[in-house]
């Protein structure tokens, strides 16, 4: 059975102008496809692109050219409600949980901003469920909800930067360094959690990381990038065995 592609990515190219002279190829005509409920993980070291890989194939930087496709449709091109229906599907969650959450709102609030901008909740009771719901999925309790984000650990405050992404079921989550700002044993709690939850919801996880174990761990298909290029793609358990490339 052929499985379904949610990403087709040709020939992507993502360039930053430093003065005038200087332009750097942070990705540099990369080719790629992303299966609907698959893990790939995207590895490589600090500065390699995968970053900025993952965010130009998701819209949050615009690309220099080649082309993104997300069930067919170029990305760039999507006008405004095809792009909200986008945001939707795809969620990402960062690698600061610090700065990726804001410390003004209470937990609830943050859990729940992708439902009001998307109108997935008739009512605040079925808006408050709806949080409940995700805190406990997530492994954390309800009265969390009232609290906020500098009352919680690093773990808990990523815990709740995947229930946010979880609210708006979404099909794939960009999963940008999630866990490396981590302890490693919190790291651990969370690719487990990650597992259980693509397991429970079918979700589709691009998973950007540095650590070699732990993708090999979390991903059916690896990309390894260096210096803007992909090196190789293809099954982990190939890749980890018979590497074709020194790098």
């Amino acid at each position: 059975m052929e499985q379904e592609k949610l990403f087709e990515i040709t020939d992507l190219c993502k360039y930053f102008s430093h003065g005038k002279k200087k332009t750097l190829k942070a990705v540099d005509h990369v080719d790629f496809e992303v299966y609907k409920g698959e893990t790939l993980g995207i590895v490589g070291e600090s500065g390699c692109g995968k970053t900025t890989c993952g965010r130009t194939c998701i819209g949050l930087y615009p690309k220099t050219s080649g082309e993104v496709l997300y069930k067919g449709k170029e990305i760039h091109k999507m006008n405004r409600i095809e792009y909200q229906k986008f945001t939707k599907e795809v969620q990402t969650v960062f690698q600061d949980p610090y700065a990726a959450l804001d410390p003004r709102m209470r937990v609830i609030d943050i859990i729940a901003e992708g439902i009001d901008i998307h109108h997935l909740c008739k009512d605040e009771q079925e808006r408050k469920n709806k949080v409940f719901e995700l805190l406990e999925l997530v492994g954390l309790e309800r009265e969390h909800a009232y609290r906020y984000i500098h009352e919680f650990s690093g773990g808990q405050r990523q815990r709740i930067g995947i229930a946010r992404a979880l609210a708006v079921e979404p099909e794939c989550i960009l999963c940008d360094e999630c866990i490396s700002a981590l302890d490693v044993s919190i790291q651990a709690q969370i690719i487990k959690l990650l597992i259980r939850l693509q397991e429970q919801k079918n979700l589709t996880y691009m998973f950007i990381a540095h650590d070699l174990s732990v993708v090999r761990y979390i991903s059916d298909r690896v990309m390894i990038m260096y210096l803007g290029n992909v090196m190789e793609i293809g099954d982990t358990k190939e890749i980890y065995a018979n590497p074709l490339h020194p790098y």
